[in-house]
């Protein structure tokens, strides 16, 4: 009996702790601190010191926007069965409580960055707090099915961060870091959102399944991986990677390409699965061989 006891405030613990990670979003986080950290090695020879500060930085800020965007949305959270369960709407976190962890992440990120990299780097994560916040979650995401094309810019953030927080400043190639990101999030999510159309339409989130119909979001999709292929490549035209970033970018396109014209000509949920859950590699990967081509031809 009193081991029972004494294991119940543990298990309540744990439970908060668990609950508190959650609205950090860490799994939306992984590749966002995977480009942070490929970036910080492509930029120049950091510090172990510098990357698990900067990861760390990094994390508190994308996770006080994901807090932000839990508190925001827990509306239409509470009104879909996928995630009725999260913190807020299941009541194991009341509002307010979010509301002050996801600013509280934020200002720690922000003392973090400034003290242990640089102030450019504090404040261009902070950009990337504001942009998720207040751009995509309270004024687009409800509004515009461009959405997540224009909130989108947020995820582009860590390899700015990363650059910065190396080499003090942005240079050029960092900011073809940053397009490539903000041109990879539309078919990565749209892709993801067609699997997910009924519970947006249920709640009224207009994304772009539900306003334009998913033949266009198909035909969408298309094109933006046909414009990513075109931006990938150009790091290599003007000489910011060589000859390995090359054929591995040649290579991902390639398959990227094939699954997009199969997800149009398919229209099935198998495809826009296989597309989704390729472009999560596909960014990855592509990251990594920047790093490697780096350490390699530089």
């Amino acid at each position: 009996m009193e081991a029972s006891r004494a294991a119940l405030p543990v298990s309540g613990v744990r439970q908060i702790a668990g609950d508190y990670f959650e609205l950090t979003k860490p799994k939306v986080q992984l590749l966002l601190l995977l480009t942070t950290i490929t970036t910080m090695y492509v930029a120049g020879d950091p510090s172990i010191a510098l990357v698990a500060a900067t990861v760390l930085g990094g994390f508190l800020s994308a996770g006080g926007a994901g807090a932000f965007n839990h508190w925001y949305d827990r509306d239409i959270d509470e009104a879909m069965p996928r995630t009725a369960n999260r913190p807020i709407p299941a009541g194991r976190i009341s509002s307010r409580a979010a509301l002050i962890y996801a600013f509280g992440l934020q200002v720690a990120s922000f003392v973090i960055l400034a003290a242990a990299a640089n102030v450019l780097a504090a404040f261009l994560a902070l950009a990337g707090f504001v942009w998720y916040t207040l751009v995509y979650t309270v004024w687009l995401k409800r509004r515009s099915p461009q959405n997540i094309v224009i909130g989108g810019a947020a995820g582009a953030v860590p390899p700015l961060v990363g650059w910065a927080a190396v080499t003090g400043s942005v240079a050029p190639t960092a900011l073809y870091l940053f397009a490539i990101i903000f041109y990879w999030t539309p078919p990565h999510f749209w892709a993801l959102s067609l699997l997910m159309k009924s519970e947006y339409e249920r709640v009224g989130v207009p994304m772009m399944p539900v306003v334009h119909g998913e033949k266009e979001t198909r035909r969408q999709i298309v094109l933006y991986t046909l414009l990513l292929t075109l931006l990938t490549l150009l790091p290599f035209v003007f000489g910011f990677f060589g000859p390995l970033y090359a054929v591995v970018a040649v290579g991902l396109n390639a398959a990227f390409i094939t699954l997009a014209i199969r997800l149009q000509r398919n229209a099935d949920r198998a495809s826009a699965l296989r597309t989704y859950l390729f472009s999560l590699s596909y960014l990855a990967v592509l990251f990594v061989a920047m790093v490697v081509d780096a350490q390699l031809f530089s």
